[in-house]
């Protein structure tokens, strides 16, 4: 690590405390124009997409597409969250999958709402959204790229990630380079207080990585849990919620029905507090002519009302929509004693 970020790491050990289990303390949030004080009164999407290029790590040109007519196509659909009085867009296309935070800024500015970008990378789909250079990599040696767009800022910019988006492929066995991704975002989370928000699906991929954060002495409270909404058994939830673990259900823009089952199980056994809910909708495809973008409000033309229906009270979903998100993507180093659940089990 080089000198910048030891003295990061002096400082942030003073300003965050870090408590045996799990640091209580949330301070502040950071979007595209920086720190913000906590609201649980604002409305959150906490998994969305600008713009997802699929075209690999290895091909990827953000030259190659044209700023104007991405807003041409997206602007709309931002327009049409501000009958909801959405606040924070949250958008979880990382490095060589299409971020670009040049482009963010802008549809930032031009509709009003707030956006949060990420810093790390996508292992899933078998490390095609990878650049070589960083399969050679160690973990340190990853997270040091993190740490740094954190402290100086993202492409030369003043615009700093607000998270930790990684990818995996969902396994019960991680690949090494899997492994590696889940190690440099502790070691990043342990210096920064950024979320861990990792690609996952069914639980099975979850509980490694689980393992692997609190060897390295970061607590699940970290973590989010992304596309949980794939894992068919509910009992996982439960699991995941007792050891901290947010629940992002994020198929929003593509299913309604099971999302409302899981959504009444979490209910009935307590553990709203735990989950977060999105659309995984958009997209911009600089890959096709024709543009087949998602809309953004799901949630509250059909989901809420039906919520409703089934006795979902508007305290129950503002913490879903409100409360959750905000706690979810406080920064503040969550730490965690592997040491102390060792003994507690003999």
């Amino acid at each position: 690590m080089n000198k910048s970020i030891s003295i990061l790491t002096v400082i942030l050990s003073i300003v965050l405390y870090s408590g045996c289990e799990s640091s209580k303390n949330q301070f502040f949030i950071q979007d595209l124009k920086g720190n913000q004080a906590i609201d649980t009164s604002q409305i959150w999407l906490t998994h969305e997409h600008v713009l997802v290029d699929f075209i690999g790590a290895d091909s990827i040109r953000p030259d190659s597409w044209n700023h104007d007519s991405i807003m041409k196509e997206v602007l709309p659909f931002f327009n049409k969250l501000s009958e909801f009085n959405v606040d924070y867009f949250v958008d979880a296309t990382p490095a060589y999958l299409g971020r670009d935070v040049f482009l963010l800024e802008k549809i930032a500015d031009t509709s009003g709402i707030k956006i949060m970008t990420n810093t790390g990378f996508y292992g899933a789909r078998n490390n095609k959204y990878i650049p070589k250079f960083v399969e050679e990599m160690a973990a340190e040696e990853i997270a040091e790229i993190w740490i740094n767009e954190f402290i100086y800022g993202i492409d030369d910019t003043h615009i700093k990630p607000g998270f930790i988006k990684i990818g995996v492929d969902n396994t019960d066995r991680l690949k090494l380079m899997h492994q590696k991704l889940i190690e440099a975002a502790a070691f990043t989370h342990l210096k920064t207080g950024l979320t861990i928000a990792s690609h996952t699906g069914k639980a099975k991929g979850m509980w490694p990585q689980i393992k692997i954060l609190k060897r390295m002495g970061v607590s699940p409270e970290a973590f989010i849990w992304v596309h949980a909404q794939q894992e068919s058994d509910v009992k996982n939830y439960l699991k995941a919620a007792e050891i901290g673990c947010w629940i992002s259900l994020d198929g929003l823009g593509w299913e309604i029905e099971g999302h409302i089952e899981k959504l009444i199980f979490a209910k009935e056994h307590g553990i709203l507090n735990r989950i977060l809910i999105s659309h995984d909708a958009g997209w911009y495809d600089p890959q096709k002519n024709v543009q087949t973008i998602k809309p953004f409000t799901n949630i509250f033309e059909k989901l809420i009302p039906k919520l409703k229906g089934h006795g979902f009270t508007d305290k129950e979903i503002n913490l879903l929509i409100k409360v959750n998100p905000v706690k979810a993507f406080s920064l503040g180093i969550k730490s965690y004693n592997l040491e102390s659940e060792n003994n507690s089990r003999e």
